[in-house]
């Protein structure tokens, strides 16, 4: 997978920008507030997911603008395509001219990994992040997973609602098994995905973790679900326990007029040596967690899909130490990069690429090296 042109008109705080991308390492630099990570977020747009930033949609139009346009030309599944984004009121997208029903239909088309500086505290942060790194990483290589989430998070909408109906209109209750039936189907599709993902994961993780730390320690993971179930059961086999256990725990959800439980609430508990890495990791240890289950997730986009992920490193060079830095910069090589940065000194150990200095959103030198 590699981009070789992009182009943004009015995105965040980017006017007009078009530039060529080389093939191994591109090098955005500039001091801060100048638009570095919206060009890298601008890229990321075309994996069919939402900012990686949090950001909806309306702000990511410049300010005083009407609409925002993105473009971007890269090679994948075996040829040159073109893909393009329009953002008024809600994103609209194209792929070879042609229009989508939905950006979402991007996904498996383009595939990134992002770093940054958020994704440094992946370990700290608490379950929510760790659930939303397992679906984006999902939904990249199984694209159906994107319906299958949207599906599941609108049942649990409006079992919810009902739970708060409940308190004032008691006579629903009976219907609350028909939306427990439909939150268990879901649930089970989630659940196991989520599993049979980790699962594949977590030779690629174990195997980077260990070049990271040189082989002194081992990291490990283990998917936490709130509704007891055998996960290591197909889809079907799940259903049953969940919507048992969903049962077992209705009174629970009525006095609180919400789902208590379910894979909206699950965690993952990443370990060391056994250990708790969110509780007993050092700082450096947490960090060398998340690196290895992103360059896990590389790893495992190639085998899937026969294609590295195109690579987006926001601004994270400035939070590792030497080791590390030198250790990501040199497990990359083969990948396609695009690294934001204050100080170029930080890339010593990159060798050719292409360097592009941003001022205000714009572009005001590139040159290779």
């Amino acid at each position: 997978m590699r981009a070789s042109r992009v182009k943004l008109t009015d995105f965040r705080n980017i006017p007009y920008l078009e530039t060529a991308l080389c093939e191994e390492s591109n090098v955005i630099y500039g001091d801060n507030g100048q638009g570095k990570t919206n060009f890298i977020e601008g890229i990321w747009m075309f994996t069919g997911a939402k900012s990686f930033r949090g950001a909806k949609d309306p702000q990511l139009i410049r300010f005083g603008a009407q609409q925002a346009s993105l473009e971007l030309d890269f090679f994948g599944d075996g040829r040159e395509q073109t893909a393009s984004l329009s953002i008024e009121g809600r994103r609209r997208a194209s792929l070879n001219e042609i229009p989508l029903k939905a950006p979402s239909q991007l996904a498996g088309r383009f595939c990134a990994v992002v770093f940054s500086p958020v994704d440094l505290g992946f370990i700290k942060n608490g379950p929510q992040e760790k659930r939303r790194f397992i679906d984006a990483s999902i939904c990249q290589l199984k694209p159906k997973y994107i319906h299958a989430l949207s599906q599941f998070s609108r049942v649990l909408d409006q079992r919810n609602r009902l739970l708060k109906d409940l308190a004032y209109t008691p006579s629903l209750l009976g219907t609350l098994d028909v939306w427990d039936a439909r939150f268990a189907a879901l649930a089970a599709v989630v659940l196991k995905t989520r599993y049979s993902y980790l699962e594949k994961l977590r030779p690629f993780a174990q195997s980077c973790y260990e070049g990271i730390s040189g082989g002194r320690e081992q990291l490990g993971f283990t998917y936490l679900p709130t509704l007891p179930c055998p996960l290591e059961g197909s889809i079907q086999e799940l259903e049953a326990p969940i919507l048992q256990a969903l049962r077992e725990r209705r009174e629970e959800d009525l006095r609180a007029r919400s789902t208590t439980a379910g894979p909206h609430r699950d965690d993952l508990e990443v370990t060391l040596n056994g250990a708790s890495a969110r509780v007993f990791g050092s700082q450096g240890q947490q960090r060398s967690c998340v690196l290895a289950m992103k360059l896990a997730e590389c790893e495992l986009t190639h085998q899937v899909t026969g294609e590295y992920p195109v690579v987006l490193l926001d601004d994270v060079m400035s939070e590792l130490d030497d080791r590390r830095r030198d250790y990501l910069l040199n497990h990359l090589r083969g990948m396609q990069l695009l690294i934001t940065c204050c100080d170029r000194n930080y890339l010593k150990g990159l060798d050719q690429g292409l360097v592009i200095k941003l001022e205000g959103g714009q572009i005001t030198a590139c040159e290779t090296y």
